[in-house]
Order: structure tokens, then C-alpha cells, then sequence
């Protein structure tokens, strides 16, 4: 094809940029498999057995998960210049530029791989350590002294203690379990595709990350549930929603939380979320937050044609929770770390440098000046 007959396709839409055995994203039918298995098979798994299965291809037995669970607790402490660090910054800095800036400091404190063996114990103990991390930013965005790990809980419910400050319910573990399993990963969005670009230099995984987590903080992808939320707190009463949605609209404003590239249909995470959504409205005894969002989808449908993403009811979820909503973008990192490091491994496995053409469209056969005859 001549250079002059190619033609831009916007944001890459439909442009097949590589292979991956990971996951897949089908959008016609509104299904997501991760590894060969249906998201609707794996909703029960905990979130250590999809980091197995991501890591090493399979789900594992239960000596190999008994394995890779004392493996995360072994891993989870992180050194004092990073605590300090985030202590210092999380009350003037957004929860995401802490988030990158304590990744990018694990450099300093023995992750490294020589081998696959070192990369997959390096990778575990980054799955692991940015926990810690994302739960001592939960601590110091709010003021509140760090909770030390407890090495007898697992991942999800050592996060919750170290976050909290309180011993979690079994409901809150299951559910905050199941948004990390339904966040894990997703095709080739743009915070897997950077990890992906930067991995194809050959760069160290955690580059890849840190420049993950930064695609990740934009609003049109994981700043998306903050968004929700704060939309969510606005418009404060069910009775509001008509009004608030009609002037929205009226004023060509996107509602966050809905449509998706990929997706024709409902998202299929949005299903289980809204469904751990209304649990929670009921066992609180205030389920504002998830009849406003019920509503709201209910009129998008109708006046829009616009289905709920993962981001619509993972807001109202977390907050009920009693997960502040300025910290639901670095949890949901803390999901997706494990997409991000298996697509960085697979990568480097079957590498090209990812380097795409531009179309130039400036100026051409500009009359070069020497400066004193610039005017």
C-alpha cells in the first residue's frame, strides 16, 4: 500500500495490534474469558487462584495455590522510605501520582528477575507489594496512623484490615474478591497496550507498570468510577435523576459509566457488580446509591441506547464499602496489576518493538531564514 492510500483510524478502533492467549473480549455476545474460561465460571474463584492462572496458564491445585497464597504474605512488606514517602505526599498528591511514584521506588528495593523463575517471584511480589501500597495511600489520604500486615489473612482480606482498620465481614471479602477477579483484566485496553509498548523496548516491568497505572488515571478509563461516584453524590436523591440527566444531555455531556469500545451490549462485569451493589444498598439499610444508578441506566437505555460499563456500579459498590471514592482508581490498579505483568511476560516472550507509522499532515516546502531575518 502506497503511503498517500493509507488512511487513520481514530483511537485504533477495530485495528488488530497483536495476539495474546490472556483474555478476550467479546463484544457482540457481552462475554469475557480469561484463559480459555468463562468470567461466569471464574466469579467464584479467589483472586490468588486467577493470579495462578494468569502467571503459569492454569488453575492451580491446592498445594499450588496453598503455594502462591504464602508467597503474597511473605512478599508484603514494603520498605520505610516508601511508607514515608506516601505518608508525606498522600495529603497534597492525587492517590494515582502516589500510587506510580512508590511503584517506581520498588526499583530501589530488590525486584529484580535473571531468569523466568526470578520474573515470576519478582511478579508475585509486586502483586503483593502494590497492596500494601494501595492500602497505606487509603490510610494517609485520610490522616490515619498505617495498620502493620496481618500474615495470617489473605490478599483481599489483609487489604481490607490494612485499609480500614477493622477486621472485614465475610460478605465485604467476597465482594471486593470479585471486583478484583472481574477487574483482572480486558483485552488490549490502554493501560495493558502501554504496559505493552514500554515491554516491547525491553524495558524493566516495573516501567511497564508505572506507565500503566498512568494511562490507567485518565477519566475515560480507571479515573472513570471516581467519576461515577462523584456523579452519584451530586445529584444526592432519586428524585433529582430525571432533571440532572435531561440537562446533561440537553448540554451534549458524557455520562461516565456508560458505553464501552468494545462492548454492544452490557458489559457482563457490570452484571455481578450491580447485582453486589443492591446487596449492599439492602444490608445497609440505604440503597440511595444503588436506585440512583438503577435509574440512571434504566433512562440511558431508553434515551441513549447506552448500556453500563464495569465503572457504573463498581462506584456504588466500593462505597458502600466505605472505600472513599478518591481511592477507587488505585484499587482498581490493585486489580489489574496481574493483566498488566502477564501481558508484559508475554511480550517479551514473543517480542517485536510495537512502533507504529503517523500520517503527516503539516506543512510542507517551508523557506528556511536565518534568525536576523525573522521577522
Amino acid at each position: 500500500m502506497k503511503k498517500d492510500d493509507k488512511r487513520i483510524i481514530k483511537g485504533l478502533q477495530g485495528v488488530i495490534a497483536g495476539s495474546t492467549c490472556l483474555s478476550d473480549v467479546n463484544g457482540e455476545s457481552g462475554k469475557l474469558i480469561y484463559c480459555g474460561y468463562s468470567i461466569s465460571e471464574l466469579i467464584s474463584c479467589s483472586y490468588e487462584e486467577i493470579c495462578y492462572l494468569f502467571l503459569y496458564g492454569k488453575l492451580p491445585n491446592c498445594n499450588e495455590l496453598n503455594g502462591i497464597t504464602e508467597q503474597f504474605k511473605s512478599y508484603r512488606e514494603v520498605s520505610k522510605e516508601i511508607l514515608n514517602f506516601i505518608r508525606k505526599k498522600s495529603q497534597v498528591n492525587s492517590p494515582m501520582s502516589v500510587l506510580m511514584s512508590a511503584v517506581s521506588m520498588l526499583n530501589l528495593n530488590n525486584i529484580a528477575y535473571k531468569d523466568k523463575t526470578d520474573l515470576m517471584n519478582s511478579s508475585i511480589c509486586l502483586i503483593s507489594r502494590i497492596a500494601t501500597i494501595t492500602a497505606s495511600i487509603c490510610r494517609a489520604k485520610k490522616g490515619l496512623d498505617f495498620i502493620p500486615n496481618n500474615f495470617e489473612l489473605c490478599h483481599v482480606e489483609n487489604f481490607l484490615y490494612t485499609s480500614q482498620g477493622i477486621m472485614p465481614d465475610k460478605f465485604s471479602i467476597e465482594t471486593l474478591n470479585t471486583a478484583l477477579v472481574l477487574h483482572a483484566d480486558h483485552g488490549f485496553n490502554a493501560s495493558t497496550f502501554t504496559c505493552r509498548v514500554v515491554a516491547s523496548t525491553l524495558s524493566d516491568l516495573i516501567s511497564a507498570i508505572v506507565a500503566a497505572i498512568g494511562a490507567l488515571s485518565g477519566q475515560l478509563h480507571g479515573g472513570a468510577n471516581t467519576a461515577v461516584m462523584q456523579m452519584l453524590l451530586e445529584i444526592k436523591s432519586i428524585d433529582n435523576v430525571n432533571d440532572w440527566l435531561n440537562d446533561k444531555l440537553l448540554n451534549k455531556e458524557k455520562i461516565m459509566g456508560f458505553g464501552h469500545r468494545i462492548y454492544k451490549t452490557i458489559d457482563p462485569r457490570a452484571i455481578y457488580l450491580k447485582r453486589l451493589s443492591k446487596i449492599f444498598g439492602e444490608r445497609t439499610c440505604n440503597s440511595k446509591w444503588f436506585d440512583i444508578s438503577e435509574k440512571i441506566e434504566v433512562l440511558m437505555k431508553a434515551k441513549k441506547g447506552l448500556y453500563p460499563n464495569v465503572d457504573f456500579y463498581s462506584a456504588s459498590t466500593y462505597y458502600y464499602m466505605g472505600i472513599d471514592h478518591e481511592v477507587f482508581t488505585i484499587i482498581f490498579a490493585m486489580a489489574r496489576i496481574i493483566g498488566w505483568i502477564s501481558h508484559y511476560i508475554e511480550q517479551i516472550n514473543n517480542n517485536r518493538i510495537i512502533r507504529p507509522e503517523s500520517l503527516y499532515e503539516g506543512l510542507n516546502n517551508r523557506i528556511y531564514k536565518s534568525l536576523d531575518s525573522r521577522i
